[in-house]
């Protein structure tokens, strides 16, 4: 499969919306994960439009709201705004409290197409790899970045892997799930 003019767009659009922000506590360009979350949906049988939804699948919760979301459908249509539209755990400023909007999302999860679950996969395996190989070199002091600890962070992957999984196995769930165990493994390690 070849990538379009309408990825390339997509791409530009997700670099312009997020130009300005890093990944949490680091130095690094935010439009690094959100390349790598392309990458991954395209190395697991995604298509154009879940690989365009990749991109820009924080677009709306990041602040753009409802003009972004009108900005997605009229340049990249109604499916691709729908996938971002199931990947997005909240729109309004200021969020709503972090564990009820995550628990929401995770029950919403469950009921979400296959675009948005291969999305959400890609997005939270990213998300976990990067927490993993941060948590082996600055240890503890990685919880800080996060706006809810540690104990809460660990919750919330479990519980997403365990959702993921209940919609089927795929091997990008099950990578997720072996992530999300070694983190695990590696705090309680460091913790007794």
């Amino acid at each position: 499969m070849s990538l379009s003019a309408r990825f390339d767009e997509a791409l530009a659009y997700a670099h312009e919306a997020h130009r300005d922000q890093l990944r949490k506590g680091t130095r690094i360009p935010y439009i690094s994960h959100l390349m790598a979350v392309a990458a991954i949906v395209l190395e697991n049988g995604g298509d154009e439009d879940a690989a365009i939804a990749a991109l820009l699948h924080d677009v709306i919760e990041d602040g753009g709201g409802d003009a972004a979301r009108r900005e997605i459908r009229r340049r990249f249509g109604q499916r691709v705004v729908g996938i971002v539209d199931e990947c997005t755990d909240a729109e309004v400023i200021p969020k709503p409290p972090w564990r009820g909007r995550k628990e929401d999302y995770i029950a919403r999860l469950r009921h979400a197409s296959p675009q948005a679950r291969l999305v959400t996969s890609a997005d939270k395996l990213h998300n976990a790899r990067t927490i993993l190989a941060d948590y082996r070199v600055v240890g503890e002091a990685l919880w800080e970045r996060f706006n809810a600890g540690r104990d809460e962070v660990l919750w919330y992957y479990r519980s997403l892997a365990a959702a993921l999984k209940e919609g089927g196995a795929t091997p990008l769930v099950e990578e997720l799930e072996r992530v999300v165990n070694e983190l695990t493994r590696l705090v309680k390690q460091r913790n007794g």
